[in-house]
């Protein structure tokens, strides 16, 4: 039986470059669950890769037709922007371990949905100073910078991976993300061992 990796962790903690790179070197073969939003796409993202975009009439539909297996709204300072995960065929625990990136929510969600047993948690963490300095760097980067959402995301992630939540979701195993190829050679052993 497979598994899903729940790949997570606070704003610009360097979940998307883990997730691009252990899908890229492929020592732990994976596939992925591309999570849908109703967000705008940024600078670089493509649909059907980093996510599929939909908007919120898309949502609805999704979820009036029981497809929704957890979702998580965030009220931005450019409107509601949706994230979740849609039983669309994609996943097939009998065949596969897939790699998904989420939130502490999220994969609070997802073991309800498919069972404890059947979702393994991969915690990113980093010094906040680092990551602030970091996501004003990706911000620039857009054509549009939405720098009132970035600072929302950071303020809210200090409650969203609070330490009484990590407690309640099991204390998942932590890497730290200071040096990238060390934390993605850690977070391979720990996969190794697991899956």
């Amino acid at each position: 039986m497979g598994k899903i990796v729940c790949l997570m962790g606070k704003s610009s903690t360097g979940k998307d470059t883990i997730y691009k790179e252990l899908l890229r070197r492929r020592e732990i073969p994976l596939r992925t669950v591309v999570p849908y939003t109703t967000r705008p796409i940024r600078a670089g993202e493509r649909e059907g890769v980093e996510y599929h975009f939909t908007d919120e009439e898309g949502f609805q539909a999704l979820l009036s037709g029981g497809k929704i297996i957890e979702d998580r709204a965030y009220n931005t300072c450019h409107g509601l922007w949706r994230y979740f995960t849609v039983d669309d065929g994609s996943i097939c625990l009998a065949e596969a371990d897939y790699l998904i990136i989420g939130t502490l929510e999220a994969y609070e969600k997802l073991r309800r949905y498919f069972g404890d047993e059947a979702v393994l948690p991969v915690l990113v963490t980093l010094d906040d100073g680092v990551r602030l300095q970091r996501a004003l760097e990706r911000e620039r980067s857009q054509k549009t910078p939405k720098y009132e959402e970035m600072c929302r995301r950071f303020l809210a992630d200090s409650e969203d991976f609070s330490g009484e939540k990590l407690l309640a979701a099991g204390n998942p195993r932590s890497f730290y993300n200071d040096d990238l190829d060390t934390c993605i050679g850690e977070i391979e052993n720990y996969l190794r061992e697991n899956l």
